[in-house]
This record gives C-alpha cells, structure tokens and sequence, in this order.
C-alpha cells in the first residue's frame, strides 16, 4: 500500500503542472485576427456554376459547351419563358377575340353597296389557291399544336391530368417537328407565287391613312391587293421565315449552336409564333364572316364584281377594260364543267 500511494503521488506531481498550464487563458494576441473560414462546400458550388467565370471544365466529349456542367442562364430563360409568353400569350389572344366580337357587334359584316350582282371576274388560279390552303392549313396545325406545347402544363394538366397531358404533348411535339418544314416549303411557294402582286405602290400610304376606309368618309381606293393585304403578307412571309429558321435550328441542336443561340432561337420562335397567329386570327375574321364575298375567291377562285368595285376598285376598271368580267350564266356553266370533270376522274 505504501508503495502504491508512492505511485500516485508521483503522477500527480507529473500531471498538476500540465493542468495548471491548461486553465491559464491564451492572450488574446496569440489568435490571427481577421481570418475567415472558408466553406469548401460554397466554394465548390460556385465553380461548378462558374458564376461569371470562364468555362475551365474539362470534358472527354467534345462539342460546343461540353466543358460547362451548370448554365446559369439556363434558370433565367426557364424564369422569362414563365413569366412573359406563358403569361402573356393568353391575354393577347383573348384580347384578338374581345376586340373581333366587338368589332362584329358594332360594325357588323361589311357589305357590298348594291349586293351581289352574279357577275364574276376570276381572282386566283387553281395553284394560288392550294398553295394558300396548303400554308394556312399546316399553320393552324402548328399554332395548336404550338400552343399546346407553350400553354399546356398550366392549362391542361389541371382540366385532364398528367398522363393525358403527357400523351398530348409527346403527340403535339412529334407533328410540330414533322410539319415544320413543310410550312416553310409552303410559304416559299407563298413568297414565289404571290410577290409580284404584293410590292407596295403610290396609293397605298392613302389606304393605311383612311384604316382602309374605316376613318374619314367616302371609298379609299386599291388595286388588285390593298395596303392591308400586303401588309399581311409580309408580315406572314418574313415572320413566317423568322419562325421557320428559329425551328430548324431548335430541332437540330448538333450543328455547333450553343445554348445561347438556343435560347435565343427559342423566343424569337416563341413571339414570332404569337404575333402571327394573333394577326392570322384578324385574317380568318375578315376573309371569312367579316366581310362579305371574299372568301369565295379562295374558294372557286372568282369573285363578284361588286365586291371588286368596293374595295379594289383600280382592278375592277383593269378587269373591265380587258373584258374579263364574265356572267353569272358563264360562271355557272364553268363550275358545272370542274364537277363534272371531277366526277369523272373519281369514275
């Protein structure tokens, strides 16, 4: 027992200078002041973002961007693609159709002072004709198709749920792809076909001054197309052509176009969809039920003189000066020789 107490003291002796040393508080100088903790964790995240950085990854694919892992631009689009044309774009078009119905319940259909008079005179050929149904066609089907593609997500999903919603889109994304290119074949056939009746003349600043007759009283004179009618169609060829080169590049994203061409690509297709469709949806209105006797020059091809008279009244005097203003006899009997030569390729 002696002996182990002689122990004990002796390591006690040994170990009270050490604790007496470690109770003695540090002064407070012995402490680098102003350093700061560096979090590995933040400091990662930031390269991998590469926050105002230039690309320095290292990637064994080789491609435009491969060397970038995180695009911070990449949440900017997704935030300005929400908050503006999925916003905004049902609100312009509601407002197309407020405006139209508004239009039809004051104005009414334009007519044709003295009606209909029988007599025809011959508008558009045969090839016009399916060159404008075969454009306008591919269009609506892009525009819905489009739509649902832009809208869907927000508007859809709660009316049909997703798997509907997902059946609908794959669909819709496969047949806007598909019938992409075949709008642009259409509306460079358009571009061909109708250009040299398109170009503007002396007159037509008179017509956009006058609304096309809607402002200030008496007619406003046109030729065979008016200022609005060319108007019209520029506005379908070159946004036309925007939309079509926009949609190659979105579909064949291996040609060293990087995300910010992408991205650029995406909204210049995106606005340029809406304002067409927008003003497409005024044409349909005022070819179709807005006014009267138009829309049966994309159907037969001809068109009542009257209604020449009253809105291109330089080509009424055209088509009377050169005799081809044919009756309503004439007219019938070359309708009946198309039926019957169409019957006759069915038989």
């Amino acid at each position: 027992p002696a002996r182990s107490a002689s122990i004990i003291l002796l390591l006690l002796s040994l170990l009270l200078p050490q604790l007496s040393a470690a109770a003695i508080p540090q002064k407070h100088e012995d402490f680098p002041q102003g350093v700061s903790a560096v979090n590995p964790g933040s400091e990662l995240w930031r390269e991998v973002r590469q926050r105002d950085l230039p690309v320095t990854g290292i990637s064994q694919v080789k491609g435009v961007e491969t060397g970038v892992l995180i695009n911070s631009h990449g949440d900017q689009w997704a935030r300005f693609r929400i908050e503006n044309p999925v916003k905004y774009t049902p609100m312009v078009l509601g407002a197309v159709f407020l405006v139209l119905l508004l239009f039809y319940v004051l104005r009414g259909k334009v007519g044709i002072a003295g009606g209909l008079s029988g007599q025809m005179v011959k508008r558009f050929s045969e090839t016009e004709r399916i060159v404008h149904w075969t454009l306008a066609i591919v269009f609506l089907f892009l525009a819905v198709t489009g739509l649902i593609l832009l809208l869907g997500r927000p508007l859809l999903i709660p009316l049909f749920g997703k798997e509907v919603f997902s059946l609908l889109a794959s669909a819709s994304k496969e047949g806007h792809n598909l019938f992409g290119p075949i709008f642009l074949v259409s509306l460079l056939m358009m571009l061909f076909s109708f250009v040299k009746r398109n170009i503007y003349e002396k007159g037509d600043l008179t017509w956009l001054l006058k609304g096309g007759g809607f402002i200030g009283d008496g007619h406003v004179s046109g030729g065979f197309f008016n200022m609005g009618e060319k108007t019209w169609y520029w506005i379908v060829i070159l946004i036309g052509l925007a939309i079509s080169i926009s949609g190659l590049i979105l579909v064949s994203p291996n040609f060293g176009q990087g995300r910010v061409v992408m991205e650029i690509s995406h909204l210049v297709h995106v606005f340029g969809a809406i304002i067409l469709t927008a003003v497409s949806i005024g044409h349909m209105y005022m070819g179709s039920i807005g006014t009267e006797g138009s829309l049966e020059g994309m159907k037969s091809g001809y068109v009542d003189i009257n209604w020449v008279e009253a809105h291109h009244d330089r080509w009424a005097r055209e088509c009377r000066e050169n005799e081809q203003v044919i009756s309503a006899e004439e007219f019938a009997r070359l309708q009946g020789n198309k039926a019957d030569a169409a019957m006759e390729k069915e038989a």
